[in-house]
């Protein structure tokens, strides 16, 4: 009786283990995970033209201006962001076309094609929160 317990608890010891075992991710096969962070900060409009990214667009474009802290070297350039205001919980997606001197790391100058999308332009500044979609991701 004793020798059947040990080995009845040595193989649920064993199967255990293989449960409690991570499983390991191919990365190449399966896509990176990017982890999204939220951002958040004030939102103001600018007349549009000829962004950082080399790209010349309308005011009725939705077009955003990310700081130059976040904006380093244009990696973001194209990449579609979710906007969300945070006073009316009006949202809109704008695509990064440019680089804003003055804003803080959270905060984002739109077109005011976008601006509108989340308040009026006589508003000037609004509350927001916002995040970085999928680099292929597009509406």
């Amino acid at each position: 009786m004793y020798r059947l317990t040990t080995i009845l608890i040595t193989l649920c010891t064993i199967f255990l283990t293989v449960l409690a075992a991570p499983l390991r991710i191919d990365r190449a096969t399966t896509g990176s995970l990017e982890k999204r962070t939220t951002h958040s900060g004030e939102g103001t409009w600018f007349e549009v033209g000829t962004g950082a990214c080399g790209y010349t667009d309308t005011d009725s474009d939705p077009i955003v201006a990310i700081s130059a802290e976040i904006y380093d070297s244009g990696g973001n350039c194209n990449q579609w962001i979710h906007i969300t205001n945070t006073d009316n919980g009006q949202s809109a997606y704008g695509k990064t076309r440019d680089e804003c001197e003055s804003c803080g790391s959270g905060s984002l100058d739109m077109s005011p094609g976008l601006f509108e999308e989340l308040s009026t332009l006589d508003t000037g500044e609004i509350p927001i929160s916002w995040h970085f979609m999928s680099k292929d991701w597009s509406p």
